[in-house]
């Protein structure tokens, strides 16, 4: 779900919770060291997410929030922030060419630079809570 999350709308934030889950409480993102990533520099992105950076000239980065069931990529374009709502179980994380992380939902997708060990850290976090946190089998759910 590719969303305008600018303005303080509470049909978009109850659409984004009950697809991700609401953020973690203070103590549990003291015990994760952090839910946030680092600024990620955008290489590459789908159509629909090009269009929208295309509006502005500023250098195209984002950054990525981890939720309970999911994370949140937010973006900035012209004065607008957009958010690319993906639960676990539609993400796809790929490491690709040297350096660059592939971030895919059904038809949406982001690569971004992966040049320090911050990040490529925080994408192991990433992978690791999905791990732990999706259910193994149909019956689960």
């Amino acid at each position: 779900m590719l969303v305008n999350v600018s303005y303080n709308n509470k049909e978009v934030t109850r659409k984004v919770d009950d697809l991700v889950g609401k953020p973690f409480p203070l103590k549990e993102r003291w015990a994760m060291k952090g839910i946030g990533s680092p600024k990620l520099f955008i290489t590459e992105t789908s159509i629909e997410i090009c269009n929208l950076l295309l509006l502005d000239n500023n250098t195209n980065s984002c950054n990525v929030e981890l939720r309970p069931k999911g994370i949140i990529v937010r973006f900035r374009s012209l004065l607008e922030t957009f958010a690319l709502v993906i639960p676990y179980y539609k993400l796809s994380i790929y490491k690709g060419d040297f350096a660059v992380y592939s971030i895919f939902k059904d038809h949406y997708f982001i690569k971004v630079k992966s040049d320090t060990k911050a990040i490529q850290n925080y994408f192991k976090k990433i992978l690791d809570y999905k791990i732990e946190n999706t259910p193994t089998s149909i019956t689960d759910l």
